[in-house]
C-alpha cells in the first residue's frame, strides 16, 4: 500500500457534504502538502469547477469514476491507501465500492446511516477485508461519531474513576441546532423504500444488535416513550438518531470483546423542557427543515444556518450503588454538515497515519472500536469536538 499514490481520494466531492470535505482538505493541508490526495467523482468537469475555485490549487489530481461503472471504481480504490465516500444513498451507489475496497485493502470511511446496507456490508465484507487487511469503518460523520466515541469515551473515564466499565450509559441530547439537506432526505427515502418491500429489513431496523452477527444482547431500555429521567434530571423524549447510533455501540463493545459486559444497556434520548403534550408532532430533535420543498440531492443548508448550528450531548455511565460518571461531547458547529464533513475528513487521516493494523486488523468497524483515542485527539485538535468529564 506504501507505493499508491494517494493517501486520501474524497469520492462524491461535488455533492454537498463532499464539497465540505474537499473544502477542508484543502484549507487543511493544501495541494502541495504532505498528505497525497485527490478529488474523484463521474462528472470531471464539476470536479474542476472545484478545484479551480481554490487559489494554488491546478495540481490537485481529478479522478473519474462512477458507481454505474464497477470498474471505475475498483481502479479508484487501488490508487488510494484510504477511500472517504459521501456518495449516497449508499444502498444504491455504494456497495462496489465497499466490495472493491474490501478486496484491494484499501482503508474505507463514509458518513452512511442506512442501517440495513451497513448490515449487509457487515455480512458480505467482514472475512473479505479482515484477509486483505482493508478497514472498513462506516458512519463516521455525526451518525455516529458523537455517540459510539461518545460512549468509549464515557467508559474510559468510568474505568479510570472507578475501576470498571459501566454496564448501562444513557445518552441524552442536551442541545442541538441542525439542518437536513436533500442528500439526507434521499438516503431516508432509500432506507424507507426498501423497508416497505422487505419485512427483513425493517425488522433490522429495529434491532439494536443488527450489527452484532451471531450475538443478541439483554432487552434493551425504552427509548421511544417520554419520562422523567432522575439520573438525568429531565423530561427526556425520543431522539431521531437513536436507531443507528445504538447498533453502532452495541458493535463497539462486540468487536472488542464485550469489555462493557455481554448485558450492556444503552439508550439515545433528548431532553426535554418539560412533559410533551399529547399534541405534539413527531420532531427531528434539533434538525429544522422543510417536508413539502426539501433540497434535491446535491443542495444544503444556507450559510446563515450553517453558522447556526451546534450540539451538546451528555451521557452518564452507571457503575451500579448509585455510582454515575458524567461526561460531554461539544462542538459549535453545524452537526450534519459541517462537523460532520471534519469527522469524516479526520477519522480518514487516523487511519492513514495514526491507527496500525496491528491495533486495528482487516475488518468492518465501528469509529470508537477502530480509532478510539486517536480519533478523539484528532477532534479535539483539529475539529471543535471537545470530549470532556463534567461534574
Amino acid at each position: 500500500m506504501s507505493n499508491r499514490p494517494f493517501d486520501v481520494i474524497i469520492f462524491g466531492a461535488t455533492g454537498y457534504t463532499g464539497r465540505l470535505v474537499a473544502d477542508y482538505f484543502y484549507n487543511t493541508h493544501g495541494v502541495a502538502g504532505p498528505v497525497k490526495w485527490a478529488l474523484a467523482g463521474r462528472n470531471l468537469s464539476k470536479l474542476a469547477a472545484i478545484r479551480d475555485s481554490w487559489a494554488d490549487a491546478a495540481a490537485l489530481p481529478l479522478i473519474m469514476a462512477d458507481a454505474d461503472q464497477p470498474a471505475s471504481v475498483h481502479a479508484m480504490a487501488s490508487a488510494t491507501r484510504v477511500m472517504i465516500s459521501t456518495a449516497g444513498p449508499f444502498s444504491l451507489y455504494g456497495a462496489d465500492l465497499v466490495a472493491a475496497c474490501a478486496e484491494l485493502g484499501t482503508d474505507y470511511v463514509d458518513l452512511c446511516g442506512e442501517i440495513p446496507w451497513i448490515a449487509q456490508m457487515i455480512n458480505r465484507h467482514q472475512a473479505t477485508a479482515n484477509a486483505s487487511g482493508a478497514r472498513l469503518v462506516f458512519s463516521c460523520g455525526f451518525d455516529s461519531v458523537p455517540f459510539d466515541l461518545g460512549v468509549w469515551y464515557t467508559q474510559q473515564l468510568a474505568m479510570q474513576r472507578f475501576g470498571q466499565y459501566a454496564p448501562r450509559v444513557r445518552a441524552r441530547m442536551r442541545k442541538m441546532q441542525g439542518v437536513l439537506s436533500g442528500g439526507t432526505f434521499a438516503s431516508v427515502g432509500a432506507v424507507e423504500a426498501a423497508a416497505a418491500t422487505d419485512p427483513a429489513l425493517a425488522a433490522v431496523l429495529n434491532d439494536p444488535f443488527a450489527y452484532t452477527p451471531g450475538f443478541e444482547g439483554v432487552r434493551q431500555p425504552d427509548g421511544q416513550t417520554p419520562y422523567v429521567d432522575d439520573v438525568a434530571g429531565s423530561w427526556v423524549g425520543p431522539f431521531i438518531m437513536s436507531t443507528i447510533n445504538t447498533k453502532a455501540v452495541h458493535r463497539t463493545n462486540y468487536l472488542q470483546g464485550h469489555p462493557w459486559g455481554e448485558g450492556f444497556q444503552y439508550d439515545e434520548m433528548l431532553m426535554l423542557a418539560a412533559a410533551p403534550s399529547s399534541n405534539d408532532a413527531p420532531s427531528l430533535a434539533g434538525f429544522s427543515y422543510n417536508e413539502a420543498g426539501h433540497p434535491q440531492p446535491g443542495q444544503g443548508p444556507t450559510q446563515a444556518e450553517i453558522d447556526a448550528g451546534f450540539y451538546d450531548v451528555v451521557f452518564y455511565a452507571e457503575v451500579g450503588d448509585g455510582r454515575v460518571v458524567k461526561a460531554s461531547v461539544r462542538c459549535d458547529e453545524d452537526p450534519g454538515y459541517l462537523s460532520t464533513s471534519k469527522m469524516l475528513s479526520e477519522s480518514a487521516l487516523a487511519l492513514a497515519f495514526d491507527v496500525s493494523r496491528e491495533q486495528t486488523p482487516g475488518g468492518c468497524w465501528t469509529p470508537a472500536a477502530a480509532l478510539n483515542e486517536a480519533l478523539v485527539a484528532r477532534l479535539g485538535k483539529n475539529a471543535g469536538v471537545r470530549f470532556m468529564p463534567e461534574d
